[in-house]
């Protein structure tokens, strides 16, 4: 009993099967994810045309080439995107709050173990440490009152409901933060020069009454 009408067969060689790899492989969502990515993918561009070489023999109608293709494609893919983070959750970050202890640090010594840090090369870390240090100034100074599990954003709505002028100095700094501390980005000079001058801008900011 046959089920569904039969489509009639379908010839593809291995040029424009490999064709259509390439243009599938060169759209922006995997172009855009990496250089490095992009290299990659021309080398399995030329693999696959290797592999549809060697299915030509054995595949005269291309169907069993295709379907190889397409399999390699989805892979490709797969990969493509997890290693761009497109497909990483945040299931494995149970949160994203600024401190990660119940008992946080001083400003004073959060402020001295990013300077050790940064003397020390670890940008990444000197940025999580200068932007706790930001947030336990404006805790200690009563911009903000103390709330477990506020987050760099959080901190940047609640201080500026205090100090309005806080708004647009924090902004960038809690980008930074979030991105460097829970986005696996670089730390930089300049990110962290960022954070302290929200650091800076804590420690002076005047508070609306």
């Amino acid at each position: 009993m046959i089920l569904f009408p039969l489509e009639p067969p379908v010839d593809v060689d291995r040029d424009q099967a490999a064709r259509e790899a390439a243009e599938e492989l060169s759209k922006s969502t995997y172009r855009d994810s990496s250089s490095l990515i992009s290299k990659a993918l021309g080398k399995v561009v030329d693999w696959i045309k290797d592999l549809l070489d060697s299915l030509n023999g054995t595949s005269p109608n291309g169907h069993a080439g295709l379907a190889v293709l397409i399999c390699l494609l989805l892979l490709v893919v797969v990969v493509v995107l997890w290693r761009a983070g497109v497909l990483r959750t945040s299931k494995k970050v149970k949160s994203q709050a600024v401190f990660d202890t119940a008992r946080p640090q001083t400003a004073a010594e959060y402020r001295a173990q990013a300077e050790r840090e940064a003397a020390a090369g670890d940008l990444a870390l000197a940025i999580r440490s200068r932007f706790r240090a930001c947030v336990a100034e404006l805790t200690e100074r009563t911009v903000l009152d103390e709330r477990a599990g506020r987050t760099a954003y959080e901190v940047v709505t609640d201080a500026a409901k205090a100090a309005p002028v806080l708004r647009d100095v924090l902004q960038p700094a809690a980008q930074v933060f979030t991105e460097v501390v829970y986005g696996n980005r670089p730390g930089t000079p300049e990110r962290y020069a960022a954070v302290v001058t929200a650091d800076n801008a804590a420690r002076t900011a005047r508070v609306a009454v």
